[in-house]
């Protein structure tokens, strides 16, 4: 910590000591948040999460500080570029992500961000009345016109393709037609439990996805069991069930009487005999032989 004044070096102890005792550290970005969303941030995630802002230099100082109680944990530190903060909690890494990504809001951009998808207007009324909007409009390659009194956008336009950066002219537009392209919000780069670094491709998964995935692969192994006959005590009980069908079919193929086959093999037996005698010639006749004297 030489070279490092007072006030910073306090910083880095109180930032090293919220990590060493928290059981989930986590890296966030937090570049184009203006303040009062951050601040509403903030107060959405109080008493589940605490985020505390800090030049870069002075986090990756308090990770290897608190690496000393927490072993890997300045593996985090790899996430750490452009403007970040650290966020402590005492949830699991994907409760917190899925916290962080619900403060996510739609925000107007300002002109000179980049397109996070292809920005498109569509053809339609607008709430204008005319004016000189019309001309504010055309000029940013809206196509608007008048028609029936009302400002309208005579086709759909895509104004800015995904990648490309917003005009300013076009942000303005945008933002009257109440067209917010910017996802505004604090991504979890990686966070921190018991060991283990996780980025944010693995922390980013859909829990119904992976919940029907197991469901699956449950269903595929009782399936396997089954017809690998191995006992369990999921299993048992088909298993038994199967024996004991099998052992009963047996029974009755080989015709070997027990309490339960008797019955069945006294139907066998007469349902062949019916079928014998429909194929002897007046034994149909013989079965009621008073009917033919009547």
């Amino acid at each position: 910590m030489a070279h490092v004044a007072p006030y910073k070096k306090q910083l880095v102890d109180d930032l090293a000591s919220r990590c060493a005792q928290a059981q989930v550290v986590g890296i966030v970005n937090v570049h184009g948040i203006p303040a009062p969303q951050f601040q509403a941030i903030r107060k959405k995630l109080w008493g589940r999460a605490t985020i505390t802002v800090a030049k870069n230099n002075l986090l990756r100082l308090a990770l290897e500080q608190a690496n000393t109680k927490k072993p890997d944990l300045v593996k985090l530190g790899e996430t750490i570029e452009g403007q970040t903060a650290v966020v402590t909690a005492d949830i699991n890494p994907f409760r917190l992500f899925k916290e962080l990504e619900a403060t996510k809001t739609r925000a107007p951009a300002r002109g000179g961000e980049v397109a996070p998808e292809d920005l498109w207007v569509r053809a339609g009324e607008t709430p204008f009345k005319p004016g000189p909007i019309v001309g504010e409009l055309q000029k940013a390659g809206i196509p608007a016109a008048i028609e029936r009194g009302k400002v309208t956008i005579r086709q759909d336009k895509l104004l800015v393709k995904a990648g490309q950066r917003i005009p300013r002219d076009v942000a303005q537009q945008l933002a009257r037609l109440e067209i917010y392209p910017l996802v505004v919000g604090l991504d979890l780069r990686g966070a921190y439990e018991a060991g283990t670094v996780f980025r944010r491709d693995a922390l980013a998964i859909d829990d119904l996805v992976v919940r029907s995935q197991i469901a699956q692969a449950g269903r595929e192994a009782l399936s396997l069991a089954l017809a690998a006959a191995y006992p369990t005590k999921q299993t048992i009980g088909p298993l038994l069930a199967k024996a004991h069908a099998q052992a009963l079919n047996l029974a009755v193929e080989s015709e070997f009487p027990t309490k339960e086959t008797i019955k069945l093999l006294l139907a066998k037996a007469q349902s062949e005999a019916l079928a014998l005698a429909s194929r002897i010639p007046g034994a149909a006749d013989e079965k009621h032989p008073t009917q033919s004297g009547s």
